[in-house]
């Protein structure tokens, strides 16, 4: 990690290598080189700085995918105070929650506004400002609040040095099985993850990739936006200001773009659509990347037949600022379907409750160290002696090591379904059904059962135009799995719930297709 400083001088140096490259692009609107968006960033900078945002302050940001969205994310690190990303979809007591528990200073929203965001901040006293890049040419308009005269003591922002130790991003946990716990991340834990990411992939100048992921989740921030920026590469932000299966390839090709990195659920979208319409041509790939949630086989399988590039999968977490393991690339070693990759910039080991290692094969929590983990959740003394015991981060996953140094993830502790004594891995069942030539998209979970205290239920969602039923899948889950890892009931749905960025939370589905009485207690 030799030369690991800040976020912000890795992409000054980008800036300052690759100045009149593209490094953002949105199709039919704005095209802005480093340069240029660093010359954005530094004024957007000085007049949050200006206006009184001082070092350490909590900025929260309600933005779709914009242009506007990059510039201030950076300003705010830049005038060194901490950036909040929040889903612009949140409702009003959402937003009351994690501005409060952020304890945001100011929000900040595209020129449109957010309703929902603009009604919890009056309510908790928190100014609003907006931002909008309507003059290519020109700098960021910045609507500050009148009243919010410059912090006693602020200095300007060309005199404010970002420190490693700065907390630079505040997001929250997904809390499927509690209250979101908040996790600050400082410049350090976002330099080491970007490089990181940035020397896996071997992202250069040369890159380019559409971002299909919000910018309010790590996955899409760290290793779409940021790996790219610092690597002198370039992104395209989809003029709608989210993914859109139908315009994607067209900006894919329009970009030359060479990778793209999404969630198991865009990769499943994306594949629906190329059966029933294929392109008439699609980019040569480098790569394509998968992360955020489990990566069945078939489904690599697919990706890689469907669109001629190696389907890398990666495993990642928020408190890791994003990466922990992935696939390499072909030069680098193999990959292998159904794992998770080998440890990229950090250390790894597979801890027993008491702490020990347990030797390859053998499934343990998965455990990390390194530069890019948080210090810890904020103000939440209880959770950190948990997460931090024996000296490593634990992650809450099973999982093992194999014989090559690559891991392969059971299951989350909480999600293992603990049917009469035998712990089954969900993921395991998940694999299995979509193996099946007629289901699109399947997740197994538990929930209480008098006889075994737990058993397997799954959800499946058939492919377009396909006929499913609960016997077909049954048959195929004995044909292939262990009489007691067979699902016990079978819904057959159109759509799965799902989070913001796509991801598939076990709890939230057997919440949804099992009575709440019924339901497991998270935790269970």
């Amino acid at each position: 990690m030799e030369g690991l400083t800040t976020l912000t001088e890795l992409l000054g140096k980008a800036a300052g290598d690759f100045p009149s490259r593209r490094a953002i692009t949105v199709p039919g609107r704005h095209e802005l080189t480093h340069a240029r968006l660093h010359q954005l960033v530094d004024a957007a900078a000085a007049r949050l700085a200006a206006a009184g945002v001082r070092p350490g302050d909590v900025v929260a940001l309600a933005f779709p995918n914009t242009v506007e969205l990059v510039i201030v994310f950076l300003a705010v690190l830049r005038a060194r105070a901490v950036a909040a990303p929040l889903n612009p979809a949140y409702t009003r007591d959402e937003f009351v929650f994690y501005l409060s528990d952020s304890e945001s200073i100011l929000l900040l929203t595209n020129a449109e506004g957010n309703a929902a965001a603009e009604a919890a901040a009056a309510q908790l006293g928190i100014p609003r400002a907006a931002a909008s890049l309507r003059d290519p040419s020109g700098l960021l308009e910045l609507t500050l609040p009148g009243d919010r005269p410059a912090a006693e003591g602020a200095a300007p922002v060309a005199g404010r040095v970002n420190d490693p130790s700065d907390v630079a991003l505040f997001l929250h946990t997904s809390g499927t099985t509690s209250r979101p716990k908040g996790v600050p991340l400082t410049q350090l834990n976002l330099a080491a993850s970007v490089t990181n990411i940035r020397s896996v992939y071997r992202l250069s100048e040369s890159d380019s990739t559409v971002i299909v992921l919000p910018l309010f989740h790590v996955h899409g921030l760290v290793a779409a936006l940021l790996s790219s920026l610092v690597a002198g590469a370039s992104v395209t932000l989809p003029a709608a200001g989210r993914f859109s299966a139908s315009t994607f390839w067209a900006d894919m090709l329009a970009s030359g773009a060479t990778w793209y990195t999404a969630v198991p659920t865009i990769h499943q979208i994306l594949l629906d659509r190329h059966a029933a319409r294929p392109e008439p041509a699609y980019p040569k790939l480098r790569f394509i990347r998968s992360c955020s949630a489990s990566l069945a086989p078939a489904i690599m399988e697919h990706l890689e037949a469907a669109f001629g590039a190696p389907v890398l999968e990666a495993y990642a977490m928020t408190e890791a600022a994003h990466q922990m393991a992935s696939n390499p690339l072909r030069e680098d070693g193999p990959r292998k379907p159904g794992a998770v990759g080998r440890p990229t910039g950090l250390e790894m080991a597979i801890l027993d409750e008491e702490g020990a290692r347990r030797p390859p094969g053998v499934p343990g929590e998965v455990c990390i160290r390194g530069p890019n983990v948080t210090r810890g959740y904020k103000n939440n003394p209880e959770a950190n002696k948990a997460a931090f015991a024996f000296g490593w981060f634990h992650t809450g996953d099973v999982g093992f090591l194999d014989t090559d140094g690559y891991l392969h993830l059971v299951g989350r502790i909480k999600e293992l379904i603990n049917r009469g004594g035998e712990k089954i891995s969900p993921i395991e069942v998940d694999a299995v059904l979509l193996e099946h030539s007629d289901i699109a998209q399947a997740v197994a979970f538990g929930v209480p059962d008098d006889k075994y205290g737990e058993e397997i239920n799954c959800a499946v969602v058939p492919k377009e135009d396909a006929e499913v039923d609960e016997a077909d899948v049954l048959r195929h889950c004995r044909k292939n799995l262990a009489a007691f890892k067979v699902p016990k009931r079978v819904f057959i749905t159109d759509s799965l719930p799902k989070t913001a960025t796509g991801k598939i939370q076990r709890r939230t589905v057997a919440e949804f297709f099992v009575p709440p009485a019924k339901a497991p207690r998270a935790g269970a």
